[in-house]
């Protein structure tokens, strides 16, 4: 993590906009007119139910989808005028699943994330691969680099993914569901890992199911309704009993344990 924590630095910092963006699936109006800044130093987590347009919204901060009116820019440029070469050179997506037909090394995988530092036709070189055996050491990984993915566990396969985002290098990271197929130990050791990069100068934006990690490892919460409603704020005040029990249609509790905060269904 060391290592790549005094890499953050290397690309300039990135504020992420969207004004007055909203997100529809089909006829259902899922978010109204999203607006928000995401700096660095900071991680964000979406929080709400199925459904409700976390993998949506974040497909449109990524530039993957447009959004029903409002606009969303990087350093004041919209998405749809930045190269897909630029902008993956300045945001990464981790999507929630990844199908790869592709059958290679863990090694191979993680150094598609250097592709966009590469021009045309341009191998990778010994500092690219340090880089990425680098991204394996810290998901726990380097000893199967030379393993086929088609080898690995859904959760090893998922950090191998996680460990190719972080060989991009980009300012901005965008994470859905990044706990995904993880075992405890590596649900908190990842998401440590982006807490890190986030307090070296990172911007980190993840949809999450459990608001108990969210309240430990993000400075906001953004929550969505699914209705059209959302809120955005500080996870102290945002995430609360009540209003996690309005966001899931469930009872929530508070607890308290070692000075962090826990939240279970009643």
């Amino acid at each position: 993590m060391d290592a790549l924590t005094s890499r953050a630095s290397s690309p300039a910092a990135a504020l992420l906009s969207v004004q007055g963006a909203s997100v529809r699936a089909g006829s259902r109006q899922l978010v109204s007119e999203l607006s928000a800044q995401f700096g660095p130093g900071e991680l964000v987590a979406i929080l709400g139910r199925n459904g409700s347009g976390k993998t949506l919204t974040l497909h449109t901060l990524a530039g993957l989808r447009e959004p029903e009116g409002g606009s969303v820019s990087l350093d004041g440029v919209m998405l749809g005028q930045i190269g897909r070469r630029a902008l993956a050179l300045r945001l990464g997506l981790l999507p929630q699943d990844l199908e790869d037909g592709f059958v290679s090394s863990a090694i191979a995988t993680v150094l598609v994330g250097r592709h966009p530092h590469l021009s045309l036709w341009q191998w990778e070189s010994a500092e690219d691969e340090r880089i990425a055996r680098t991204a394996l050491r810290a998901v726990d990984m380097e000893e199967f680099a030379l393993r086929s993915t088609d080898t690995l566990s859904g959760g090893e396969q998922r950090r191998v993914a996680v460990a190719a985002l972080l060989a991009q290098e980009p300012a901005v990271f965008l994470l859905d569901e990044p706990t995904n197929h993880l075992d405890p130990h590596h649900q908190l050791a990842v998401l440590q890992l982006f807490r890190a990069l986030a307090d070296a100068g990172r911007t980190v934006i993840t949809t999450l199911h459990d608001p108990t990690l969210a309240a430990r490892f993000a400075n906001r919460a953004l929550l969505l309704h699914g209705d059209g409603r959302w809120s955005l704020g500080p996870v102290g005040t945002s995430l609360t009993a009540a209003s996690l029990s309005e966001l899931y249609l469930t009872p929530m509790v508070e607890l308290a344990r070692d000075d962090r905060r826990v939240f279970v269904t009643a």
